[in-house]
């Protein structure tokens, strides 16, 4: 007796409600598997251990923290898929450094690695004794602390300077909400524009308390409020919220004008490197 014959036999031997038990345990099965793949994944037993993509915000400042939404294995079957979206890069280098920043020719306030809790101070401090030098502050970063990014996106925005990713670039996770202050925005040739949720560091809990949720509700009315007024499309935060925290929505080039996160076209000229000495002080870092 071939094998279709023999499953069509245990149908007939079978009632309805056999079979469809027989489904669902099966579906079950699978159910479990993948939610074990991936606790497995989320633990390094699979890849040995997780590194964590930069941090959004820390436990220090609760005001400003928002958790993953959902296990990243789930991303694939949220609207849009996973066609769009990238893993995380792992900072290293100078961009896994605090941001320092340093003033260079044609009036270029290069702001380079992550932004670390109170880094605005030092950014606030630098445009204090350069405001007058100072046409356009230059990002390359992979992100850091959202309260610091929106700091120095309103300071670069009430001192009216453009902001840049240099051709080859990286502005991403927080870094986006800094760029969004420039007067006027540029992207060079295959700059990395990227956003994904706030990731909640430290937090090992299953599920949000209802004041946990009250915060990730302020944190995203804030960065809404935020972008609406530099001009920004918000659908660039839904595409924020929808992102798990260690993959980046990358924005494509005719995305970055639409939703206006870009306003004019980068010179086509080698990054600036050249320090300059505007003032007796001489250059600083911070």
């Amino acid at each position: 007796m071939s094998l279709r014959q023999r499953f069509q036999v245990w149908l007939s031997d079978h009632p309805d409600e056999s079979v469809l038990r027989w489904i669902f345990g099966g579906v079950v099965a699978v159910t479990v598997t993948v939610l074990a793949l991936d606790l497995a994944g989320m633990k390094g037993w699979l890849n040995g251990p997780e590194i964590p993509g930069p941090a959004e915000v820390r436990r220090s400042s609760p005001a400003f923290d928002l958790p993953t939404m959902m296990p990243s294995v789930l991303a694939p079957w949220l609207p849009g898929g996973d066609k769009r979206l990238a893993p995380v890069p792992q900072a290293d280098g100078v961009l896994a450094r605090p941001m320092t920043f340093e003033l260079v020719g044609g009036g270029k306030l290069i702001a380079t690695g992550t932004i670390t809790p109170g880094i605005s101070e030092a950014f606030a401090a630098e445009v204090g004794k350069r405001r007058d030098y100072i046409k356009t502050v230059v990002l390359n970063s992979p992100g850091g602390s959202v309260t610091d990014a929106l700091a120095m996106g309103r300071l670069i925005r009430e001192s009216k300077f453009a902001t840049e990713v240099e051709a080859g670039k990286y502005c991403a996770s927080s870094c986006p909400l800094m760029f969004a202050g420039g007067i006027e925005r540029r992207a060079g040739d295959k700059a990395a524009i990227g956003v994904h949720q706030v990731a909640a560091l430290g937090s090992a809990q299953p599920g949000l308390s209802r004041n946990e949720m009250s915060v990730a509700q302020n944190i995203s009315a804030r960065c809404q409020r935020y972008l609406g007024e530099m001009g920004i499309d918000l659908q660039v935060w839904v595409h924020a919220m929808e992102t798990p925290h260690d993959r980046l929505f990358i924005f494509k080039p005719d995305e970055l004008k639409s939703l206006n996160i870009v306003t004019a076209t980068a010179a086509v000229t080698p990054p600036a490197t050249a320090p300059v000495t505007p003032a007796p002080t001489g250059k600083t870092r911070s």
